[in-house]
């Protein structure tokens, strides 16, 4: 059974939205709440969890496509991983252990086969690799309203019309499904955070884009504009972890280090921020897809131009500190910690 694109789609939003309203009572009869912690960007507890209903809906929707089914495993499989960590935590060990297995999994299924074994295995481990680190990454980056519902819109109508532009049916679909699924949970964290998606949904996003950007390269699409929706994610979760090794910081420990928490730190409310890292993310996304169909000369203006706005928003942070008037000091700006603001 296959369901068209469009019914997909259609389908994708009536569940999304059915379920969100039951979600959020479910996880308030439960108890499944995220504690305002130093590096949290809320100041009460709000349940965790909202990713379930964007999980669900794409997922359901990823199975009934005939050209999209692949991909509803990793999304899947990792929300699985992010729900038990939502409701009753896991060891780090053993989340990282069970990320790997998913990935090991997935990358069985997109890699193609005719290698020899030894270069078969390291493509596994690395596309393994990758699609942990890439989950990690965009579960960092969930920290404050509607940045990654907003961003999951936009890297899959990215994926979707390079899918259509490269006649890759899987790209069109997936990118579209995830885009209508993610678009449901907007009104419940976009401006005054009623729920958040907790690790379920973060989990699920980010190993759906993963395998997603892996499955482009494989295909055939540039790297750049493989990786071009989850350009402003990986800068800002790549650069701030550098930043840290740097310093001497315990990298691997909470913080509130990343350029969208230093942007909230210094006065911008959330929804300025969220929309600042959207408008970045679709100009670069833009700029790294129109590279891939240029010629030489302007596909190296158009990357080195990417590169120099992700990098302007990268400084932002330290630009702003700079012009703020009056003495240093080490108390957080009374904006930086809106009520009913997600967490990470």
């Amino acid at each position: 059974m296959s369901v068209p694109l469009a019914g997909g789609i259609l389908l994708a939003l009536i569940v999304g939205s059915l379920l969100q309203p039951l979600i959020l009572r479910l996880l308030t009869a439960a108890s499944v709440l995220d504690i305002p912690s130093d590096r949290s960007s809320h100041d009460t507890p709000i349940p965790r969890g909202g990713g379930v209903g964007v999980a669900v809906a794409a997922g359901l929707a990823l199975l009934l496509n005939e050209h999209a089914r692949s991909i509803a495993v990793p999304l899947l499989l990792f929300a699985a991983i992010g729900l038990l960590e939502d409701i009753r935590g896991v060891p780090v060990r053993i989340r990282l252990l069970l990320q790997l297995l998913v990935g090991v999994v997935t990358s069985l299924a997109l890699v193609p086969g005719g290698h020899p074994a030894y270069l078969q295995v390291a493509l596994v481990v690395a596309l393994a690799a990758w699609l942990t680190a890439y989950v990690n990454a965009f579960n960092f980056m969930d920290g404050i309203n509607g940045i990654s519902a907003v961003h999951a819109i936009l890297a899959g109508l990215v994926y979707a019309a390079l899918g259509v532009l490269r006649d890759l049916p899987l790209l069109t679909a997936s990118g579209s499904l995830i885009a209508a699924a993610s678009l449901t949970f907007l009104p419940w964290n976009a401006w005054v955070a009623r729920v958040f998606l907790g690790d379920v949904g973060s989990y699920a996003l980010g190993g759906a884009f993963g395998a997603l950007a892996a499955y482009a390269i494989v295909r055939g699409i540039p790297p750049e504009a493989a990786v071009a929706p989850l350009a402003l994610y990986l800068a800002d979760t790549g650069w701030t972890l550098l930043r840290r090794i740097r310093n001497g910081e315990a990298w691997y420990r909470p913080h509130r280090n990343h350029a969208y928490q230093r942007l909230t730190d210094s006065g911008w409310s959330h929804q300025r921020v969220t929309a600042l890292t959207a408008g970045i993310g679709a100009t670069v996304a833009a700029c790294l897809v129109a590279a891939s169909f240029s010629g030489p000369l302007l596909r190296a203006a158009l990357d080195v131009t990417a590169v120099a706005i992700l990098a302007g928003y990268l400084a932002a942070p330290a630009w702003l500190a700079a012009q703020r008037s009056g003495p240093p000091t080490d108390e957080r700006p009374i904006h930086a910690r809106t009520v009913n603001s997600p967490s990470r």
